[in-house]
């Protein structure tokens, strides 16, 4: 397996965090997870045991400094290591607003929550993964084009604000060992609520922008996952890795 020995945490319960963490479990990772809603994370922690998986959910907010610090610490005390950390929590976007018509609360948000969060959890992990000789801190979302004739409000500000900082952290940690890669979707369908007024439409419109007339499912973006945070793919780090099907082309 991929990641047979290896401790991973995962920060977010939700479809994302879901299924990265059931496929770092399904590859052999034992898997912390954490999440602002204890009940979230001990359920999915459950359904990776249920699955063969070795898994915990612990609640922790990845905003606040000392609990994330206590939830890695506890982590670390009681696996004896730390090899790959993966934040996925929501960033609080509103969407379908102007930038001209928007309020300041509302635009710098997602901008704060994801460098706020992401700059927690890296610095968290980090002591850990030096000592250990090295791991991988994955990212989610990546850089990109303006949306087309939608506002998306202060999202893709916080995606390339988080590229710029995977960047810097390579940098600095590149020689230690430790890693850091972006995952990149145009679009997960498995992630829009059946209830959602419109999901039907929504999904087919992400399958028709890819190029092989399919989107990826969270399947698909758990399995890349594993593989990023894989000692196969120790040569990756500063790097962006394109999930979306032909829906986003590198350039």
């Amino acid at each position: 397996m991929l990641l047979d020995g290896k401790v991973a945490v995962v920060y977010g319960a939700g479809s994302i965090g879901g299924g990265v963490a059931r496929a770092f479990g399904a590859e052999g990772a034992r898997v912390f997870v954490g999440d602002r809603t204890a009940a979230k994370a001990e359920a999915l922690a459950a359904e990776i045991e249920a699955a063969g998986g070795c898994a915990r959910g612990l609640e922790v907010d990845a905003l606040d400094e000392e609990a994330v610090r206590g939830f890695v610490g506890a982590v670390a005390g009681e696996a004896g290591r730390l090899d790959v950390s993966f934040n996925l929590i929501s960033v609080g976007d509103v969407q379908g607003t102007p930038l001209a018509e928007m309020g300041w609360a509302d635009f710098i948000r997602p901008i704060e929550t994801a460098v706020r969060s992401n700059f927690l959890t890296v610095k968290a992990a980090v002591p850990h993964m030096v000592r250990g000789g090295g791991g991988a801190v994955l990212f989610f979302g990546g850089s990109g084009d303006p949306v087309p004739n939608y506002s998306i409000g202060g999202f893709q500000i916080a995606l390339h604000a988080v590229e710029a900082m995977r960047n810097q952290y390579a940098s600095e940690l590149g020689a230690a060992g430790v890693r850091f890669v972006t995952l990149r979707t145009g679009g997960i369908p498995d992630t829009i609520p059946d209830v959602m007024d419109g999901a039907e439409e929504l999904a087919q419109s992400l399958h028709d922008a890819t190029l092989t007339g399919r989107a990826a499912t969270l399947e698909d973006v758990g399995a890349v996952a594993a593989f990023v945070a894989s000692d196969k793919a120790r040569t990756m780090t500063a790097a962006t890795v394109n999930v979306s099907a032909g829906a986003l082309i590198d350039r």
